[in-house]
């Protein structure tokens, strides 16, 4: 059916339909029936394709091919006789890679059902009627035959016919490319013929899914939902969009493919320096025999190489700490919906925010009025409002300043319902952001009368009359005067100041157009309205200014009442760091830049105005967030590097395009998260710098053995090294509690790579140290067991010593994980001691305790090539010993680090 083309009467009787809704039994029955109104999901990725796709990382491909080879040397070496311990090795790499793909499918299905989780919590809904009732409900429970209630900055959740507009305007790009915004009308439109048909955009008194209502109000039917939608034509087309990378997934990207490069080239060296060094030194003549066997001793060595320069859990770990993050998050009520804001989050240096809701309560109340009639204000401001009082209720419910305004009306004995009985309404003039005003006309017994409420400096231009107690006098000078000096003193009370006014008609207007309607008006009075600010912004405001973030008040608000409010919370302390967004009218781009950084308070803006104060403040290079809650904040969210939603009074667009949603509303959220983002980053940096600097060690003994011709570490013990000792110290590390002095510090610059500020430097010291106590360890044990160090150079092998190195190593990687829990802070500051991270400790007790079984379980002595009884308490002193002189060494680079910082920043 082209609905279209159809009287409204007949498009609901033909979805059984009416006026007032559907009964939730009925819709009961039409949602099993239609199912679900969303666009069906594209076939989600099997395990299987998820399993192949994990290994396609080229580490694991690097570790696959490990195995590979090491299994055709054994193979090869056993010249046709083997038994199943000679595949030790292949097999411990297999199971290392089975084990990482394995934690990498688990984090990815956690994080799918997180966002499935979080899309549940920032689900859309929509106004429906139900039952004769207006309620709000899920998009995805609408059903054929609902009838919509629309407001500006709505989202159209499904192919509508309109039965009710009042200057409804929509903006329909989505579906015709088309940004100007559409007039809706509830006219039927006739085609030529009965074989032409309407083009998608010029179907005006239709509303269609994935469309937004950016101007006044109405009421439509539903007629497709689903996949039934215009929307769901094209539904394939809108589900090819690729999943976002995060920066940080970027970097470690491109540290892997360095790492690759890195390790493929000294595997490469290793492998010619071996053939070249064994042809030179050997007293035999020149065979293919005698290369091929070197060949293969300098493969092994070259594969022990692989494996130590590969940190191979670090994908996974550094996976799960942002997943855990994220989780952090969502509990203190910022929801992530976009995983590029955990890490811009941690650098943000300016935060606008909207005032009302966010830095105060949202719940306004009438505390004061200037008026000759209270009854008529009351009954002009209650009316002139679209918040809703249901009889039995004592709160009325929709935006909160005009819920203050119905709430008075009640608190004097005048409920909305009850006024609405005496005069309905039969028409308006929206609320429109340009003009401050909204009109609505209303019957009443004697005619036809409009209230119209808005700005006051806007509304007095307007007023032709005033209203005293002696009746109706025209406005003179003196008396708008005397209007404007008691709007000052609301407002220096910081108090929202309304104006009412009403006209009388003894016929309905011919047009509502407010530029026709909205003159000659009666001034009846003023009300005073205040939102407290939230008791917890003040301490957040104090918290921005100690980590360098500037908090800057964007509202629509007269400039007295902001800045009222901005003295009082500490945005500023200079009535001159506030401006008017008629004053930013007169800048030019280039001034807008120069002049941003005088401005704390901008009142009286408009969107547009926005999204002129988040590009200044980038174009400085400025990290920015913004908050937003209305249709038109949509262009400044995109603009900022942080697009902040409202959860509760936020529409749907805005939420749609914000990075982060917040679920209170409430600016110290965003502080809250600021604090966790810093947190994350700092965890995932030390987890980075811990891991690299110990592989670093590994990868500088090996390559040194090979040179010189004796082994220190078999792969067996170097995977070991990396998927125990390093992995589940790494993810202690990721659950570290954010530093005192985290929200202290300056942000972070964006361009900061993972290794700056020192970072590199440090983990390049760190790493030779290891190696350093590494290599100290396994001449000790070669010591110990030959008495002299005479034959290591010969390739002698000495299984005690590469015992004593492998302890050595893991008890001074558990050291080093300890002394990662502050990157340039003491672990003996208060701090340290104070916070104790448990879960480093039970990682540090779990990892001692699979070290030791490892060395003294017959099992598992075999496959680390560890013979019995070679451990004694002397061996273990040693070993100990050697990696507690971690402890003092690097408290000595740490405390270098904090001096070279403290000069610098002089």
């Amino acid at each position: 059916m082209k609905y279209y083309c159809e009287e409204r009467e007949q498009v609901l009787a033909s979805l059984n339909s009416g006026e007032n809704g559907l009964s939730s039994a009925e819709a009961e029955k039409r949602l099993a029936e239609n199912g679900k109104n969303k666009l069906a999901e594209p076939e989600k990725e099997s395990l299987f394709r998820k399993f192949i796709r994990s290994l396609a990382d080229p580490m694991i491909i690097m570790l696959i091919v490990a195995a590979g080879i090491q299994a055709v040397v054994t193979v090869l070496e056993a010249h046709g006789t083997f038994k199943f311990s000679d595949f030790a090795d292949v097999f411990v790499i297999l199971v290392v890679v089975i084990i990482n793909t394995a934690m990498s499918l688990i984090q990815e299905s956690k994080s799918e059902a997180a966002m499935e989780a979080l899309m549940q919590m920032t689900a859309a809904t929509s106004k429906v009627l139900r039952d004769g009732q207006v309620c709000v409900i899920k998009s995805e429970d609408i059903v054929p035959g609902d009838i919509l209630v629309f407001e500006a900055g709505d989202a159209v959740p499904a192919d509508c016919r309109i039965l009710e507009s009042h200057s409804l305007k929509v903006e329909e790009a989505a579906l015709t490319g088309e940004s100007v915004p559409v007039n809706k009308i509830i006219d039927v439109l006739y085609c030529r013929d009965e074989n032409a048909d309407v083009p998608l955009g010029d179907r005006t008194n239709m509303l269609y899914s994935g469309s937004t209502v950016v101007y006044g109000r109405g009421r439509a039917v539903v007629t497709a939902t689903g996949m039934e939608t215009e929307m769901g034509k094209i539904a394939d087309a809108l589900s090819e969009a690729e999943k976002e990378q995060t920066p940080l997934q970027k970097k470690m990207a491109e540290l892997s493919r360095f790492l690759t490069k890195l390790v493929l080239g000294i595997c490469v060296l290793v492998f010619v320096i071996g053939i070249v060094e064994s042809l030179l030194i050997s007293d035999q003549s020149f065979s293919w025999k005698i290369l091929g066997e070197t060949g293969l001793d300098t493969f092994i060595a070259a594969i022990a190489l692989a494996v130590a320069a590969i940190p191979e859990g670090l994908p996974a770990v550094v996976t799960i700490i942002l997943s855990i993050g994220v989780t952090a998050m969502s509990k203190r009520q910022a929801l992530i919906r976009k995983l590029t804001a955990v890490e811009t989050l941690g650098c943000t240096q300016i935060i606008c925010t909207d005032k009302t809701g966010t830095l105060t309560q949202n719940k306004m109340t009438v505390v004061d009025e200037f008026t000759a009639d209270k009854e008529l204000l009351a009954t002009a401001m209650a009316l002139c409002s679209d918040a809703e009082l249901q009889p039995g209720e004592t709160q009325s419910t929709g935006e909160p300043t005009e819920c203050a305004l119905v709430n008075y009306a009640f608190s004097i004995d005048l409920p909305k319902y009850q006024l609405k009985e005496k005069q309905p309404r039969i028409g308006e003039a929206p609320f429109d952001s340009g003009r401050k005003m909204m009109s609505t006309v209303h019957r009443t017994e004697k005619g036809f009368i409009q209230y119209t409420k808005g700005a006051c400096d806007v509304m007095l231009a307007r007023c032709t009359g005033y209203l005293t107690e002696n009746g109706i006098v025209p406005m003179t000078k003196e008396l708008a005067d005397g209007i404007e000096q008691k709007n000052k003193e609301f407002a220096d009370r910081a108090l929202r100041v309304l104006c009412a006014a009403y006209r009388e008609y003894d016929q309905e207007p011919e047009s509502y157009d407010a530029e026709k309607i909205e003159n000659d008006l009666i001034f009846i009075g003023i009300t005073g309205m205040i939102d407290p600010c939230r008791p917890e912004v003040y301490d957040a405001i104090q918290e921005c200014r100690e980590a360098g973030i500037r908090p800057v008040m964007i509202t629509g608000d007269h400039k007295d009442t902001a800045v009222a409010i901005a003295r009082d919370l500490g945005i500023i302390t200079d009535p001159g760091e506030a401006i008017v967004g008629a004053e930013l009218d007169q800048f030019s781009d280039e001034e807008m830049i120069e002049e941003v950084t005088k401005y704390s308070v901008y009142a009286r803006v408009q969107p547009e105005h926005k999204t002129r104060i988040v590009q200044a403040w980038r174009a400085r290079g400025c990290v920015t967030a913004m908050t937003g809650d209305g249709v038109n904040d949509a262009p400044s969210i995109k603009a900022a590097d942080i697009g902040v939603g409202m959860g509760i009074t936020g529409t749907d667009v805005t939420k749609g395009a914000a990075d982060m949603v917040l679920a209170d509303d409430n600016f110290a959220t965003i502080v809250h998260a600021v604090e966790e983002g810093r947190k994350i980053y700092d965890n995932v940096c030390k987890v980075l710098q811990f891991q690299l600097s110990t592989n670093m060690a590994e990868v500088i003994i090996m390559f040194l053995a090979s040179l010189l011709n004796f082994t220190i570490l078999s792969p067996v013990h170097l995977l070991w090294i990396n998927m125990v000792t390093d992995s589940l110290p790494g993810l202690a590390l990721g659950m570290e509690k954010a530093e005192g002095d985290v929200m202290k510090r300056k942000p972070r610059a964006s361009t900061d790579g993972i290794f700056s500020n020192g970072a590199g430097y440090d983990m390049v010291w760190q790493g030779v140290y290891l190696a350093i106590i590494e290599i100290a360890a396994y001449l000790i044990g070669y010591h110990l067991e030959f008495g002299s160090m005479a034959g290591m150079f010969r390739g002698t092998v000495c299984v005690n010593a590469m015992a004593m190195a492998f302890l050595t190593v893991n008890f001074a990687e558990m050291m080093c994980a300890v002394n990662m829990r502050s990157r340039t802070g003491s672990i003996f500051s208060k701090g340290m001691l104070k916070n104790i991270n448990w879960w480093l400790l039970g990682a540090f007790a779990v990892t001692t305790l699979f070290t030791l079984a490892a060395i003294y379980t017959p099992g598992l002595q075999q496959v680390f090539d560890i013979e019995p009884g070679t451990f004694q308490t002397k061996e273990l002193l040693i070993s100990a010993g050697l990696a507690l002189s971690t402890v003092p060494v690097f408290e000595i680079g740490k405390a270098l680090r904090r001096a070279a910082l403290r000069k610098a920043e002089k």
